[in-house]
């Protein structure tokens, strides 16, 4: 343990840190020293945060985003808008989603819809038709048939899946995770894969920098390599202010021969298949998915390592060497992944669609519950509605301030006939919408404002699947070992309320 905190002391960790405190104490330094000895440059410095205001108000964001920044300039009218200038407007940004652009174009080549699969989806679903429309059309994800899904309703068995599909590699693993961290999950992972690599298997693992920045050493890309492992950081954390930092891959995905695709809640550490217990149990999920569906996610892997190396993978090269019949499994499934650096937040429009189209029940799991009005709105009229909203919360946090602000949410949501609860054994990560026994969604994006808006995510949109009941199944199970939360749990002093009414404020920096 000593050691390990030597290493952080005078590793990169700490560096990074360090130089990135002293750019803003210098920054506010600066301003506040010079605009006490010079009117006229606090005049400028004020006509500059009047008219990053306007540029604010102008822009095509999300109102949280825009009167969060609006009160910070408006607070601190000297420093707060040339911050925002510092912070928003920089070359690198606009470099990354340049090259995100490109490539993305061509993974789109590579995801066509088979229009007999679109036909039978309409004669069968004609109900979700344009919300897989959407998909499909707008954002370029098919929809599929012959595909297979089953969930798997903890990290434990996931995880069980995962090194068993695993295991059986013969061509390529591919694995994407937000956080990978040392440990009992990761050492029996990296076993197989070494010896998996040692035979001639293409194995690449991809993390993302600020999920890992405390959790692996220095040398880890470069220990993989030595094992024959490919390996790329997504947007690797350096210690200068930039826009681009602030957008992270939280997807998980794992694709091993193009057969057999994971995603869902759980990332590479210990606690997510409770090996260690940090807030008390922790509950994840996943879907194991296997046959046509699976392209999907081999491409939007392969379109990511393209953007991050600067390559340029022949996808075919990937594609299934054998076709499997799935034609007995009923179901549609609708693999999509979501950007912060384009102009569509699909993540929030599937659960938005969801929600808009639930006609009996909709029944939700996410660690956080920190949601822009249009969620809330949607949420609260499906209840005013007679539709039975249930969400299940974590009551063990991880983040006691998110916490805090997941709950500043609950007397609106309850008020208008949306049932809450907390998950009592500990903390619950799944990330789930499952409504009317036709329609699920399991994947990585929770509810909150950096999920939906500024990171990578990712999941899978499930039509008439088995995976659906499984789902539907085991939230009924889980709301046994939880507690229904009253409007009488949460009535608070005056203090309470107003640092309630702040923390919404700054919801969408968290």
């Amino acid at each position: 343990m000593r050691n390990k905190w030597i290493r952080y002391l005078f590793g990169r960790r700490f560096v990074v840190i360090l130089l990135l405190l002293i750019q803003f104490l210098f920054l506010a330094l600066t301003v506040v020293w010079n605009s006490s000895n010079s009117r006229i440059l606090a005049v400028l410095l004020n006509i500059l945060s009047v008219l990053a205001v306007l540029y604010i108000i102008n822009k095509p964001d999300k109102p949280g985003y825009k009167v969060t920044w609006i009160v910070f300039i408006m607070a601190l009218p000297v420093f707060g808008g040339l911050f925002y200038l510092v912070f928003k407007l920089q070359s690198s940004a606009r470099n990354f989603k340049k090259n995100l652009n490109f490539y993305t174009a061509k993974a789109k080549e590579y995801l066509v819809q088979n229009d007999e699969v679109r036909e039978n989806f309409e004669n069968n679903c004609p109900e979700y038709a344009t919300q897989t429309d959407y998909l499909i059309k707008t954002v370029g994800f098919p929809v599929y048939q012959n595909t297979y899904t089953e969930f798997l309703s903890t990290g434990e068995l996931q995880y069980a899946y995962m090194i068993e599909e695993i295991k059986k590699a013969e061509k390529y693993i591919f694995i994407e995770f937000f956080i990978i961290e040392e440990g009992h999950m990761w050492d029996t992972l990296l076993e197989i894969l070494v010896e998996k690599a040692a035979h001639g298997v293409d194995v690449r693992v991809m993390y993302d920098d600020v999920g890992c920045f405390l959790k692996l050493p220095g040398d880890f890309k470069q220990m993989l390599h030595k094992h024959d492992i490919k390996c790329t950081v997504f947007n690797p954390f350096h210690p200068i202010w930039s826009t681009v930092q602030n957008n992270r891959d939280h997807r998980k995905i794992v694709v091993i021969d193009g057969v057999t695709a994971f995603t869902g809640g759980s990332n590479i550490a210990d606690e997510y298949i409770n090996a260690i217990e940090r807030f008390g149990h922790w509950k994840d999920a996943g879907i194991l998915i296997k046959g046509d569906a699976v392209w999907s996610f081999t491409v939007m892997y392969l379109q990511l390592w393209d953007t991050l190396n600067a390559s340029d993978e022949d996808y075919d090269l990937f594609r299934l060497e054998r076709e499997y019949d799935y034609s007995a499994v009923s179901g549609f499934v609708q693999p999509y992944d979501d950007s912060p650096l384009d102009i569509e937040n699909v993540g929030e429009h599937v659960y938005m669609q969801i929600i808009n189209r639930s006609d009996k029940y909709l029944y939700i799991t996410t660690p956080y519950l920190i949601i822009d009005d249009n969620i809330l709105s949607a949420l609260c009229l499906a209840a005013k509605s007679g539709i039975d909203v249930r969400i299940i919360t974590p009551h063990v946090p991880d983040k006691k301030i998110v916490h805090l602000t997941t709950r500043s949410y609950y007397n609106q949501l309850i008020n208008s006939g949306v049932k809450i609860y907390e998950y009592t054994p500990g903390f619950i990560h799944s990330k789930i919408f499952v409504s009317d026994d036709m329609v699920a969604t399991v994947g990585t994006a929770n509810l909150d404002f950096r999920s939906l808006y500024l990171h990578f995510e990712c999941g899978a949109l499930l039509h008439n699947t088995a995976s659906v009941f499984q789902i539907r199944d085991d939230f009924l199970e889980l709301l046994t070992v939880c507690r229904q939360i009253s409007i009488d749990d949460f009535k608070s002093n005056i203090l309470m309320r107003i640092l309630k009414i702040i923390l919404k404020l700054c919801a969408p920096l968290m």
